[in-house]
This record gives C-alpha cells, structure tokens and sequence, in this order.
C-alpha cells in the first residue's frame, strides 16, 4: 500500500505541504480516529467530495474546515491510491464540571452562567471557553464588590477521552466603599453633594441596599444626578473634570474622587419663540415653566420643552421638534432661551396594533383606547389610553409607541404592547387579623374570565368575628358604551361580642343587582337594588338601646336596599397609584316596603402627588353621616359606623372610638370624619421592586352620636402618627403599621403595632 502524506496540522498550527503533490482525482474519502462524532457530520464540513480534483490546496482548506468545527485536537490529510484519508485526534467531552467554594452566588447559577458562555457539562472542551467563561464569572464577582476573588480552574483527564473540570472559588472579602471625595465644590457642601449619591460609605441598612459597593453603573448615575442638581439650581456651565477609583492594595477598601468645576450662576433674561407655532404664542407661553428673572433650571426647561411638545401633540403634530437655544451673557451671568419649533406635518393613526394579549382578547384592550384608527394623532388621548388599559389591573407593564409608517410623511401606527399578569388564583389558606385572630378562608376568583374581561368569585372566610360566603360577578362592558352589570349573593355572621367589641350578633343573607353608568371619561355613576334579611341575636348584658330596638322592631328583619354613588377615578394605576385620585360619593339606603328604614351618606376623597420618581404623598379624606327614616325612629344600631385600626385611625384598637355604654362597650356612630396624609416610598434597596412600600403617615378621626348623652365631635377627637409596610404577597396582601396615639382619653384602647395577614385591604 502506497500513503502518502499531504498536509497536516496540530493544535491549530498552521497547515503544510510535506512536499509537491501530483493532482488526482478523488476517489474516495475516509475518516480514521472518530469515536463520538458521525462521519456524515465530517462530510458535512467538508469542502471535498469524491469526484474532485485533490491538490495541496483542497488539502488545507479540508483541514480549516475542520478545525473551525471545534471538535478535534489534531487534523491529518493523507492520499492512499486516489483515496483522501483523514486521519482527525477528537477533543474530550466535558463529563463532570463541578464548583467548590462559592458562597456569594449559587452553584447552579454559576453553572447556568458558564453554560451562557458556551461551558456546560457534556460539551466538547475548549481551553480558550474555559478562559473565558472564568473571566465573565469574575466579572459577577466584582459587580458585587469581589475584587480579590480568585478562581482555579483544574482539568483532570479521564478514560474515553473524557474531561472533569472544577473550578476552585476563593471569594475573598466584599471591597466597601471608604471614602467619597468631590473636590471643587464651592457653592454647597460637599456632605450635602455626596447625600445625593446612591453610592455611600455605608449606613444601617448597607446590608439591604449594597449601597457601599463600587458600581461603575451607579456611578455614572450619580454623577448624572449631581449634573441634574447643579444646573438645576442654576449653573448651566457646571463640569465634572475628571473622576477617580483607586483601590487599597489588599483590594478591600475603594476611594471614590470627583473632580468639579462649578461656574457661575445663571440667571433667566428672556424666553422666546421662534419658527411655525402652530398655536397662539400665548397660549404656549403659558406652559412655560421658566420664566424671565428665575435661577436657571435645567428641569424646568426640559418640562417647558415637553408641555410644548405635548400641546402640539394634541393637535395631530406627532413629530413636533422643539430645539432650545441658549444664548449666554458671562460678563451678565444670565442666559436667554429661544424655542425654535417645527411641528412637522399633521399625522393621523393608520393602525392601532395590540401585541402581548396571550390571553385577554383585543377587544378588551382596544374598548379602552381613546386614541382610534383613522383619526388625527393626539398625544393625550394615547396617553389616556395607556392609563385606562393600566387600570384594568389584567396587566403588569403597557407600552405604548407611535412609529411613523414606512414610505409616508402623515401617518403612525400606535403599538400598544403588554405584559399579561395572573387574574385568577384558588386558594385555601389561613390568614391572621389582628383583634380577630385566626380566619379560615378559600376563594376562587377570576378577574379576566376566558380574556373576557368579566369577573367572577366564589369564596368564604371563617373568622373569629367576621364569617361570610358570597358568589360576585361582573360585567364590565354589559353594553358597548360601557355600562357594568354584577350581581352578588352573600351571608354574613357578624359576632363583635366575641372580642368584647359590642354585645349582639347579626346574621345576614341578601342579594344585589349593580349597575354603573360612565357619563365622562373619568366619572361613574353607580346604582345597586338588593334585598336582605337580617335576625339578630341579644344578651342580658346588650346595652339598653339594642333591646329596646329589637323589643321594637323584633329580632328578623326585612329589608329593601337602594344604593346610588357617584366616582371620580383619576389615577394612573389601580395597584400603583403615583398621581390623581379617587373621589366617591354614595347613599346606602333601606327603601320604603321593607321592615327597617334607614339611609347612609358617605364621601370620600384620595389624592395622590408625586413629589419626585420615589416619594408619592397621599392625602385622604372620609366623612359619614346616618339616621333612621319613616317609620324607623333611628338608625339600626348594627348599620353604625366604627372607627379605630388599620383603614382609618391606626393606633387605636379596632372599633374603639366613639361612643361606649356603661359597661365599656363600644357603641359605633352614627356621623364620621377621618382624615389620612401618608408619603409613600420604595423600601429601602427595594426600588424598582412594585411589591412592596413603606410610609410614614398622619391618621385622624372622630366618630359620634348626637342621641347619645355626652358624645359630641369635639371630644371624640383622635389622632395619631407611625410608619407602615404593605406587600402584595405570593400568598396575599399583607399590611403591617407601628403607630402612636398622640391623642389618648379615658376608655381608650391603643394598639400600636397592628397587622393584617391574608385579607383585603
């Protein structure tokens, strides 16, 4: 047999003739040395094939082909009497990749990050892969401050040409932040300055946040915001100059230096118009928010810049361009504004296109949009149309864009894409109210039936005070303009004797058909007619009052129930609100022809403002007035209102303001006044995270009874102050608060920490 040897290569060394070769035509083609790889996936690769002419050429751009398949060592091309044979070293498999010594992160996350880099268990080995996804896993080290961590990787060779890696983590100790320094800074102080930094020296809950370890992300963040400050509080020409890191040489300490240059303070001198308005210049000028002789403010420019933007917007001018143009006085230290402004040509919506609806069929989206097809462009009603598919709650992120259409100068598609949320839960659980004690509960509900955008439930709740079953439906959309219409079947056990709250019990059964009305685009009018019965059961020791009324109007009664309310709904999100507000008026009533008359009057005001992209401040207020009509001299005394606890004055025991009895018991009333201011914030290192919030609030109230002796508004007087947590759990919502009654009179329960586990609230 006659071999000859035509090119070879090792370890990716460069290919070589041995010497000259005498060009044939390829009669065959055979591999040698394969022991997992398929020889149909050689001849894959290949870019050869039997019936070809052979030269040294063909020879080394076979070898290359092969080699850039990463799966061998070593490539030889032989000639055998016309044949080709290749004669190829595989590389080994991974068998086992193991890791030891890894604390700051799991080992199968780290294992699931090697294997994004290419590196994974039974894959071909590969030095070069190995390298890299090291240093992309020292990479995560140091974003969370590990800079001394030291990784070893060994490879042990085993039987079948097989490999078993693992890689030796030595983490080291967490770098902390030591020192920041901002060198040049004049105007304020530099702890003022370095209080603007998310990044920090550390503090109490550095252990939450991780605010004392080194991110160049953060960094630039920060840097970005003490921009934003600085020209905010008018020096337009501030600079930082230079920023350094440096590191102590057992790399556990890091030394932040900012180098500034402040300049002068600027102040406005004019603002001017220029270009084609589209718009009555003093119309326009009144959304400026900067205005001649203020401090200059680069936040309030850009507002201006937008609210010009926006009303041109309204007008069907989607691409409306503001340019603003500073001309700046240094000997004068002011600075004067021009707002050039081309508004484009007047754009119209081609398509509204829904994407993201898994689930929730279009038109549940598409009901809700302001912004239709055909029509001129405006930029508040997409803007509505973001905040009403919000409200829905089906959904955990809507975004909206307005492309321009390819090949026109008029016309925009509006995407509107989402993020379905889950609508429906089965649970059985048990939750805890605090004053309560332990309640059983079991509810199936579903908000979003078949993508529908009906509502259903089913549930109980088995509490020491409260138990109740009910069956809920509603129908958002009954008619295509918008009206709802639900029903409700419900009982409820009401037994405040239990907690020594009241000394009676109710127990009551009923059924409701409700309707709303929308008659604006922010307000409703609501309308429900139901029927209850209620029996009721007394003791020897129930205050005199309920005797007499049982004595009166016996202890099983009748009753025909009318409700109308009105609502103001202005937010924009129904589990996140940051602004607007909701405004409710409502009046419950027992209608004539049922054994019982009687009507309640409540109000009810939320506002919230957002004070900056963290801090929300919510201010509510709530007022109750009741009576006994017709034939019902006075109210029911089990249709009273109640005050104290978490939902109006926190502090205070549940139920236990206003009026008591003789013997301590407290007697709820028949008028209310509550009044709550809360700042809402992100929990601290919890930012981004929409489950969770703290606060700190003020809660007053006062609830009252002019037919019963010594009670009147002035001395019922509570109020009270603290912090709160809410979560929206896994499991359910969770409310948590620790208040201080500021105010505390004779009779008074204070309940400072007060909990809510598993329940509505």
């Amino acid at each position: 047999m006659t071999m000859k040897l035509v090119a070879a290569a090792l370890l990716g060394l460069s290919t070589s003739a041995a010497w000259a070769l005498e060009p044939f035509v390829i009669k065959d083609i055979r591999v040698e040395g394969l022991q997992r790889t398929e020889a149909g996936t050689v001849f894959n690769y290949l870019p050869i094939k039997a019936g070809d002419t052979f030269t040294d050429d063909k020879a080394q751009e076979a070898i290359k082909a092969l080699f850039a398949t990463g799966f061998f060592d070593d490539v030889r091309v032989e000639a055998d009497n016309n044949v080709v044979v290749l004669a190829v070293v595989e590389r080994p498999v991974i068998a086992q990749l193991t890791v030891s010594g890894s604390k700051e992160f799991d080992r199968e996350q780290i294992k699931k990050s090697l294997k994004a880099n290419g590196f994974a268990e039974s894959r071909i080995f590969d030095q070069a892969l190995l390298d890299q996804a090291v240093q992309a896993l020292k990479r995560e080290y140091f974003s969370r401050g590990k800079y001394s961590v030291e990784i070893t990787p060994s490879v042990t060779r085993l039987e079948r040409n097989r490999v078993s890696v693992n890689l030796d983590i030595a983490e080291g100790v967490t770098a902390k932040i030591r020192d920041i320094r901002i060198v040049g800074a004049r105007a304020f102080k530099e702890e003022a300055l370095r209080d603007l930094f998310s990044l920090s020296t550390g503090g109490w809950f550095s252990w939450i946040t991780k605010d004392d370890q080194y991110s160049k992300q953060k960094l630039s963040a920060d840097l970005e915001t003490l921009r934003a400050f600085y020209q905010n509080q008018g020096y337009l020409e501030f600079n930082i100059e230079s920023t350094q890191v440096s590191m102590s040489a057992d790399k556990e300490a890091i030394y932040l230096t900012v180098n500034i240059a402040e300049g002068k303070r600027f102040t406005v001198s004019d603002v001017k118009f220029a270009g084609d308005l589209k718009a009555p210049e003093d119309e326009l000028r009144k959304l400026l928010k900067v205005k001649p002789g203020d401090v200059f403010n680069r936040e309030l420019v850009n507002e201006s810049v937008t609210a010009v933007s926006d009303r041109l917007g309204n007008d069907g001018y989607a691409f409306a361009n503001v340019n603003v143009v500073p001309e700046i006085d240094r000997d004068k230290e002011t600075v004067a504004f021009t707002l050039f402004v081309d508004p484009g040509r007047k754009t119209y919506v081609r398509r509204v296109n829904i994407t993201g609806n898994n689930k929730t069929r279009d038109e549940v989206v598409r009901r809700e949009m302001r912004q239709l097809e055909g029509a001129p462009y405006a930029s508040d009603k997409i803007k509505r149309s973001k905040d009403r598919v919000e409200l829905l709650g089906y959904f955990e992120q809507v975004n909206i864009e307005t492309p321009a259409v390819a090949d026109t100068a008029d016309q925009v598609d509006v995407n509107v894409n989402v993020k379905e949320r889950p609508t429906g839960s089965i649970s059985a659980g048990v939750g805890f109210v605090q004053g309560e004690g332990v309640q059983l509960s079991a509810n199936v509900s579903q908000s979003n039936i078949f993508g529908s955008g009906k509502s259903m439930s089913v549930g109980f709740s088995n509490g020491k005070v409260n138990k109740f079953a009910n069956v809920s439906f509603t129908d958002p959309y009954f008619t295509p303009d918008g009206v709802s219409l639900g029903y409700d079947f419900y009982l409820r056990d009401y037994r405040p004797d239990e907690i020594n709250q009241s000394q009676y019990r109710t127990r009551t059964t009923g059924a409701t058909v409700r309707s709303g009305v929308p008659v604006t685009e922010f307000d409703r009018i609501n309308v429900s007619l139901g029927v209850e019965n209620t029996k009721i059961d007394t003791f020897a020791n129930s205050p005199q009052r309920y005797l007499d009324f049982v004595g009166q109007y016996g202890n099983n009664n009748n009753t025909l129930l009318g409700t109308v309310g009105w609502a103001r709904d202005t937010r924009d999100s129904a589990l996140w609100p940051t602004r607007g507000g909701v405004l409710r008026t409502s009046a419950d009533a027992g209608l004539p022809g049922g054994d019982i008359e009687y009507y309640r009057l409540t109000g009810q005001a939320t506002w919230f403002f957002p004070l900056s992209k963290s801090f929300t401040l919510m201010l509510n207020g709530e007022a109750g007035y009741a009576n006994g009509y017709g034939k019902t001299s006075r109210l029911p005394f089990f249709q009273n209102f109640y005050l104290g606890g978490i939902g109006s004055v926190r502090g205070y025991d549940s139920g236990s303001i206003g009026p008591q009895d003789v013997n301590g018991d407290y007697l709820g009333g028949t008028r209310k006044l509550v009044a709550n201011a809360e700042l809402l914030f992100p929990f601290p290192g919890m930012k981004d995270n929409k489950s969770v919030r703290t606060s700190v609030f003020v809660d007053a109230g006062t609830l009252w009874d002019d037919k019963e002796a010594g009670s009147s508004a002035g001395d019922a007087l509570r109020y009270s102050a603290g912090v709160a947590l809410t979560w929206l759990s896994p499991v359910g919502p969770m409310k948590f608060s620790f208040a201080n009654p500021l105010k505390k009179e004779e009779g008074d329960k204070a309940q400072r920490f007060q909990f809510q586990l598993g329940t509505v609230f």
